[in-house]
């Protein structure tokens, strides 16, 4: 039998995990240790070797893209048809058992299938049908509420009483949602996972007939299942000890969305008779930023335990670069883009990996400047997110009553109980006599022509920007763009939102007036426009330009979450400070802090020759100025394997060396000691100074705002 094909390619490790007995296996895979490789093989080995029909394999993956990968390599190395394969995604197979199933699952076999959007939509209608205020319960907390019992297996029938009124609340809507679904027959994607599970568990003929056929059970990404995905898993391989599972305990990153790190701690009590196969040899990285990876997570308690290694070299040292500030840091990361391009280096071999999403500005904004095309991975670019617009909707209908366009974005947003039918009726008007929405919505007031309830709400909205645009009128950019931020009820909205992504759009609006505080108005150009017109011209062009397609060669932009299972030549992972990452609220639970720390380890294993680590001395985020300590994360580095950089040298010393003041008199433009005069920030007396010529920064306490670094070749300082 012809076994060379499928054995020869692999290494030791791999080939003990694909040609191991027919029994329940754990592969711990190491972040590019070749996982991929090992579960199509051991797919092969059991159709080539075993005599295992295809129509016998099961293989579920997390993706749609994985899912074809999948299928693709299996034809192409046995040269057969994988159609009678189920290889697909946890929710592309709990669908196809439902339509296979729909009778004894309890649907109709004209189910419709929901994504989250109209799920969305489906509960702001049940909110509306239940008389309940969506600014007090939020269709999207209603939404990640239902979600998050169903990924638990949990129906509102099984949810107790606790006396607590907002859990009372929310299982009456989960009830009435139900009801809803019962009766429309539609299936959201949590529905199709938990409905899988009943139809299995429920129907003992059905779950007979598929242990049955699936002879062998394979998964893909195992530490990122859930809880109703693993109790399926179980159901299928009950009693058969057939499951293989690929997974990493060190790349569980996702617990904020619902994954359980213990399913993998668990497979080896839930099935005694297993084998545990590690993967430790990394095809990706250089010996370094192995070791490196090797010392952080090892800091980890309870882990299964491996250890990466390579045996392509130790390459380059991973670079420290300590920055005075966010903008110093934005600079130095894209002035070595700009060498490694010059060198022959392709772009979108350059990644710049972030903790929150709002740290992308400043590097958007320097890579602008430079003509640099950057694209951002799995999101938007800052001043296209939904709460960013929303925001500058506010500014520009306080600066223009008659855009229509900011009009029609906020009037309704938050939520002010102006209906459709009220918005249709002012539009009308607006079109009827050539006016704008504002006009027409002061007029139909006028006239009576709303009822008394949307009369009090438009009358509340336009009085609210009325009176935003008065208090602010003689103030700074930031403030006005802060008084939006506060008194807009965006802030409230955006925090019902549960989980990471209300927090985001928080954290985004904090930092749009961050980028109002930094904004360098100039008004060289002779257009005559106001700060606040010119900030938003300004927003509106960045919105529009330098975004790269899919198919350039442009820098990669992303979170680390984003990062997991992509690599790059050369990555660049900024914002390492205590408060930031690891996350504030990471600090006092050790489980979270543990999580950021494999996402940590996720992010400098995406590097395959070049690493770098940066951290701000001051940093201005989330419209907050602050002084962190560099990151513990970087503290768990050993300092053999780091290489601190400074503007002018390449030097190694430790990881918390301090800047030392240069002497007053270096031949720089400015002497320590010196008062000088900036046009925003006042006067201030300089006591730092580094770097040169076009590099040159200088630290200046200034009498109004403390201490602060500036760029010599911006800042315009005035000696006195």
């Amino acid at each position: 039998m012809e076994i060379s094909s499928i054995i020869n390619s692999l290494n030791d490790a791999q080939r003990v995990a694909v040609s191991a007995p027919g029994q329940a296996m754990l592969v711990l895979a190491g972040a590019g240790s070749g996982k991929t490789r090992v579960l199509v093989h051991r797919i092969a080995w059991h159709i080539q070797v075993d005599g295992v029909s295809p129509h016998n394999i099961l293989a579920v993956t997390f993706t749609n893209k994985a899912a074809t990968e999948m299928r693709g390599r299996i034809e192409e190395l046995l040269n057969i048809s994988a159609r009678s394969m189920w290889i697909g995604t946890f929710h592309g197979l709990a669908h196809r058992l439902l339509r296979r199933h729909a009778k004894q699952a309890g649907l109709t076999e004209s189910f419709q299938v929901i994504d989250a959007d109209d799920q969305l939509r489906l509960i702001k209608r049940l909110l509306k049908n239940l008389s309940l205020d969506e600014a007090k319960w939020p269709p999207k907390q209603a939404q990640w509420f239902i979600n998050a019992q169903k990924d638990e297996g949990v129906r509102a029938k099984h949810m107790l009483d606790s006396g607590d009124f907002y859990q009372r609340q929310m299982i009456a809507i989960y009830r009435a949602y139900e009801e809803v679904c019962e009766r429309s027959s539609l299936v959201d994607f949590a529905e199709l996972l938990l409905r899988a599970h009943e139809l299995l568990r429920d129907n003992e003929d059905v779950l007979a007939f598929y242990q049955q056929r699936f002879r062998f059970v394979h998964v893909d990404e195992f530490q990122d299942t859930n809880t109703i995905q693993y109790a399926w898993l179980r159901l299928l391989t009950e009693g058969r000890d057939n499951l293989f599972v690929v997974g990493d305990d060190d790349q569980s990153i996702y617990g904020w969305r619902g994954a359980k790190i213990e399913n993998i701690y668990n497979f080896q009590s839930h099935y005694p008779n297993h084998k545990v196969v590690r993967l430790e040899q990394n095809y990706r990285s250089s010996g370094q930023i192995l070791k490196a990876a090797n010392s952080l997570i090892a800091n980890n308690d309870g882990r299964m335990g491996k250890e990466l290694w390579t045996d392509a070299g130790d390459g380059e040292p991973i670079s420290l670069y300590t920055a005075f500030n966010e903008q110093d840091e934005a600079y130095f990361v894209v002035e070595k883009i700009r060498q490694w391009v010059n060198d022959g280096g392709r772009r979108s071999d350059v990644a710049i990996l972030y903790r929150s999403n709002a740290q992308s500005r400043q590097f958007e904004e320097k890579l602008m400047s430079t003509g640099t095309p950057y694209r951002v991975y799995g999101g938007l670019r800052f001043f296209e997110r939904m709460e960013i617009k929303n925001a500058l909707a506010y500014l520009r209908l306080m600066s223009n009553r008659h855009d229509d366009a900011s009009f029609e974005r906020v009037v309704n947003t938050p939520a002010r109980g102006l209906g459709a039918k009220t918005l249709d009726d002012i539009r009308a008007l607006a079109r009827g006599q050539g006016i704008s929405l504002w006009q027409a919505a002061a007029e139909s007031i006028a006239q009576g022509k709303l009822s008394a309830r949307a009369a009090n709400a438009m009358k509340g909205f336009m009085a609210l920007i009325k009176q935003l645009a008065d208090e602010v009128e003689d103030k700074e950019l930031f403030e006005k763009v802060k008084a939006v931020v506060e008194h807009s009820g965006l802030i409230g909205l955006y925090k019902k939102e549960k989980g990471d992504k209300g927090e985001a759009r928080v954290e985004n609006l904090e930092e749009l007036v961050n980028a109002a505080r930094l904004f360098d108005y100039d008004d060289d150009n002779g257009e005559n426009l106001g700060e606040l017109d010119m900030f938003l011209a300004h927003a509106a062009l960045e919105a529009g330009d330098m975004q790269g397609d899919d198919y350039e060669d442009c820098v990669q932009l992303m979170t680390l979450h984003s990062a997991k299972g992509l690599e790059f030549k050369q990555v660049f992972l900024v914002g390492l400070e205590d408060g930031l990452f690891p996350s504030l609220q990471s600090t006092e639970d050790p489980a979270r802090l543990e999580e950021e720390r494999r996402l940590c380890y996720v992010g400098i294993t995406r590097a395959m020759e070049q690493l770098y680590l940066t951290h701000a001395e001051s940093r201005r985020l989330y419209g907050k100025e602050s002084y962190p300590r560099p990151s513990r994360f970087i503290r768990e580095i050993p300092p053999e394997f780091i290489q601190e950089i400074r503007l002018r040298a390449n030097v190694s010393r430790p990881v918390t060396a301090t800047v030392q003041p240069r002497s007053s008199m270096l031949g720089g433009s400015y002497k320590l000691g010196q008062r000088v005069s900036h046009a925003k920030f006042g006067e201030g007396v300089v006591l730092q100074m580094e770097g040169e010529g076009a590099q040159e920064r200088v630290q200046i306490n200034f009498h109004e705002v403390g201490l602060k670094w500036l760029m010599v070749s911006y800042a315009k300082l005035e000696a006195l």
